[in-house]
């Protein structure tokens, strides 16, 4: 069964949720940036029917996709081993599950966001999100969270 969180539970997790988001942020930028290079000098090869290669600059861009691939699937790794759930890295997106009135919800929080302020339901997604009001806090699985 998937962990559920009381919003402090939640709440509290932030700061360190915040940076692992931001290392991961930028490890994909970095991956994705050397990844563009090495298919960029592949193409460049494919489309001279072969040249004379840089290989340093080639082991290079691999090495440097390669180490930033391995830490940004640790940084995911550790932020998914709180227990909360990735939704869209791009923008830091991330839901922690929750219970209102019985029935699973998350908790929605998004990078650069002070506090989370939002829920929505399993199959909401982002669109759905309503703000957490005192009908949510009253109604909230709040120490029934496992």
């Amino acid at each position: 069964m998937a962990r559920r969180f009381t919003l402090a539970e939640a709440q509290s997790l932030i700061p360190r949720v915040d940076g692992l988001l931001r290392q991961a942020i930028a490890l994909k930028s970095e991956y994705q940036e050397a990844e563009e290079k090495v298919q960029a000098i592949a193409q460049r090869i494919a489309l001279m029917g072969g040249v004379l290669v840089n290989r340093e600059q080639v082991i290079d861009a691999r090495n440097r996709r390669d180490q930033a691939g391995a830490q940004l699937k640790t940084a995911v790794e550790q932020v998914q081993e709180f227990g909360c759930v990735i939704k869209d890295l791009d923008i830091g997106l991330i839901d922690f599950p929750t219970l209102l009135r019985g029935v699973e919800v998350y908790l929605c929080w998004k990078l650069g966001e002070p506090a989370i302020a939002y829920w929505h339901g399993v199959d909401e997604g982002f669109r759905g999100r309503k703000a957490i009001d005192q009908d949510f806090l009253d109604h909230h699985g709040g120490d029934r969270a496992q």
